[in-house]
């Protein structure tokens, strides 16, 4: 039997035709997921070392005050790249990404500036600074962070205070210990710890990272043999030796 091969390819053209035109048309009549309204919004807060900075409420109030909180709102007219706008423009927001889903959510996911240190000034003012050097508004934030006081210029806690808060909030050992920072007249600063009735001088602000892993050895192998409120004030100002100060005298370490 011949099959006539011309005549067969014809037919099946004509069946693969009329196969996309049902699903175009199915696609076609499907509801559009833009026509629906906003069932949930799902808020994605990115993890941070300092916790309660930001929540999905006060992003709900955020979107709020803005009249663009989308829940409950026609898909259509949710514009998401408003929603992103108007939350990087907050102080206390570094990244957002808005989208759609079929389903009728809307997510939401935002990465926070992470402040580092809070300081009050001698000039009155009150702010912290953020992990990439920032300054932000005192606002409602109540975090557990260092407290820097003394006669602070804004130039000199971007430079100086954010580096240093950059490497206590990374340190679980001195995010736990250190609770306060002393800048003096002469920009060298002190530090007051949340355990033992001492002061630890730094100096200048210059190695800071190596001055506290000097002073951390001498905490596990000096003060915790010693007792940790032998000593009022201890000096890591000095290369390779650190000076301590009884309540009566000096003594000096060499580490």
């Amino acid at each position: 039997m011949n099959i006539n091969w011309k005549k067969t390819l014809v037919v099946i053209i004509d069946i693969a035709v009329c196969a996309y035109l049902v699903l175009a048309v199915v696609a076609f009549n499907k509801p559009d997921s833009n026509k629906g309204v906003c069932t949930q919004v799902k808020i994605d807060i990115g993890g941070n070392v300092v916790q309660g900075f930001l929540d999905a409420d006060e992003i709900k109030q955020i979107l709020e005050r803005n009249h663009i909180y989308p829940l409950a709102k026609p898909m259509q007219d949710i514009d998401v790249r408003r929603i992103e706008e108007t939350l990087t423009r907050s102080p206390f927001v570094d990244e957002a990404q808005c989208y759609k889903t079929q389903d009728g959510h809307v997510c939401i996911g935002l990465t926070q500036r992470m402040p580092v240190m809070r300081v009050i000034a001698d000039n009155g003012e009150d702010y912290y600074v953020d992990n990439l050097g920032g300054i932000m508004t005192n606002a409602t934030y109540r975090g557990d962070v260092v407290i820097a006081n003394g006669p602070i210029s804004k130039l000199y806690a971007r430079k100086v205070l954010t580096n240093i808060g950059n490497y206590l909030v990374n340190n679980r050992f001195w995010r736990n210990q250190i609770v306060q920072i002393h800048v003096l007249n002469d920009g060298s600063m002190e530090m007051v710890p949340r355990v033992g009735e001492h002061v630890v001088y730094l100096g200048q602000p210059t190695e800071v990272e190596q001055k506290l892993e000097r002073l951390q050895k001498f905490y596990k192998y000096g003060l915790s043999k010693a007792g940790w409120n032998k000593y009022s004030y201890i000096n890591l100002e000095f290369e390779n030796q650190i000076i301590c100060k009884k309540r009566n005298h000096h003594v000096n370490k060499s580490i």
